[in-house]
């Protein structure tokens, strides 16, 4: 497989709802972004440009089907070839990764990856219903299958497994908001505490409104390039690119119903999930007591999609101690609690330990203040760009957009994007983006990094 670079990313404003823009005015929003970054038109890109993949969740929201392709014109890139994928929240995860493939292999030197939704054209019930569409149908959805009922039972078992409290929880909202502060493209950029949190309208206990991700119009595009296609755009450019390269992609799947998930025994977790961080002696002891105690993986408590995910993409990157070797995850925390189980699925703590990892201070950004009494420095910070629960869930662009940031953060350009340096990580040389769709149904993990 060939090398592949992340070259350049755009992203429209994330909003509630942008009235102003049809979902292909949107996308050219960000693509339009991608292009004045690396100081090329058009008509310079059409040339060099040798396909693309379109991202979108939903085709209820647009009522349009083959919505892929009305962007894919718009843009002006017909009749270069083209697909839609589609895998729940992990849509834009996924196409990031269908764009790296389509380099890797040879089939194309420049794509063009670009995701989209423009979930305002309904109110927030109906688009709730959609999205609960994303649950079995069969047997899920019929008993009030709603996504916020998923995660509450979800997070009440973590809590009786492993203690997890709600001040944790609110820990995430509060570091993710203020993060999101410092983000002009962020939907909801607000200083919070865990009292703000807390006292929030209670959606499903024990998650409140401010535990929660909105529903988003937004878009957001990533160039992905061969060496030889990096080549042509930096002569078109007329300057040398920073170089971002992609070095390790995962994927991971489950059962869409929760009731399937298998509990495995200790030795089977070892045998196909542990990760590298999790082989000694002491963490070996640590899982043996979980189990003796009870607890079974992956239960409904933790996402074996991720883990797999994550075990493929570090594998692939050559990560053996994820905290230590990672600088920064964007991280798809359409809940709180879904980013501090995610915290153990991605081996940034052992499983049982979330709760107390999310209020270490080990995942926040280092020079802002958040109002709390934080006992550790950062070693890893956690959306610094604000995640999905400040900046919004425009369903087919987010994982694209949280690529987007990973690049700004490698190319050392946040301050130039955000017009303040306050979210630029110091000295990010590596950075982990994660998708995750349903109850954990797909995950993606892709790792980038800078190369000099």
């Amino acid at each position: 497989m060939r090398p592949v670079y992340a070259v350049s990313g755009g992203v429209s404003k994330f909003a509630k709802a942008r009235p102003d823009k049809t979902f292909q005015g949107l996308v050219k929003e960000a693509y339009d972004y991608a292009l004045a970054d690396i100081g090329i038109d058009h008509p310079q890109f059409l040339e060099l440009v040798d396909g693309t993949i379109a991202s979108y969740f939903s085709d209820h929201f647009t009522r349009q089907l083959m919505a892929g392709i009305m962007a894919h014109d718009y843009l002006g890139m017909s009749p270069k070839p083209s697909h839609r994928v589609e895998g729940g929240g992990a849509t834009g995860g996924i196409c990031f990764q269908e764009g790296w493939k389509a380099v890797a292999s040879g089939y194309m030197d420049t794509c063009l990856t670009f995701g989209f939704e423009h979930m305002s054209h309904v109110e927030t019930w109906k688009g709730n219903e959609f999205i609960a569409l994303a649950s079995d149908v069969s047997f899920d959805y019929p008993v009030g299958g709603f996504y916020s009922g998923y995660y509450a039972m979800m997070v009440t078992r973590h809590m009786a497994e492993f203690g997890t409290t709600v001040e944790q929880l609110a820990h995430v909202s509060v570091k993710n908001h203020i993060n999101a502060y410092h983000n002009p493209y962020a939907q909801k950029r607000q200083r919070l505490t865990v009292e703000d949190v807390r006292s929030a309208p209670m959606v499903a206990w024990p998650l409140t409104r401010l535990d929660i991700c909105v529903m988003s119009d937004g878009a957001a595009a990533v160039i992905l390039c061969s060496e030889e296609g990096l080549a042509k755009l930096e002569k078109a450019a007329g300057r040398r690119l920073p170089r971002v390269r992609v070095t390790g992609i995962g994927r991971g799947t489950d059962a869409m119903r929760m009731a399937d998930r298998p509990h495995q025994s200790l030795e089977d977790f070892y045998k196909y999930n542990a990760l590298p961080n999790e082989q000694n002696d002491e963490a070996r002891a640590y899982y043996k007591d979980l189990w003796d105690k009870g607890f079974r993986y992956p239960g409904v408590h933790s996402f074996r999609a991720g883990r797999m995910a994550s075990y493929e993409a570090y594998k692939n990157a050559g990560i053996t101690d994820p905290l230590n070797e990672i600088d920064f995850v964007e991280l798809h925390d359409a809940y709180t609690s879904s980013e501090i189980q995610t915290y153990e699925d991605m081996g940034l703590c052992r499983y049982g330990e979330g709760g107390p990892f999310a209020v270490s201070g080990k995942t926040f950004m280092p020079g802002l203040d958040y109002g709390l009494n934080l006992p550790e420095k950062p070693a890893c910070p956690v959306n610094p760009s604000g995640g999905l629960i400040a900046c919004g869930h425009p369903v087919g662009a987010t994982g694209l957009m949280q690529a987007v940031f990973a690049l700004w953060q490698l190319q050392g350009t946040i301050e130039k994007h955000f017009g303040d340096p306050a979210l630029q990580v110091p000295d990010a040389r590596r950075g982990a983006i994660h998708s995750h769709a349903g109850t954990g149904t797909y995950v993606t993990v892709s790792i980038l990094e800078q190369e000099k």
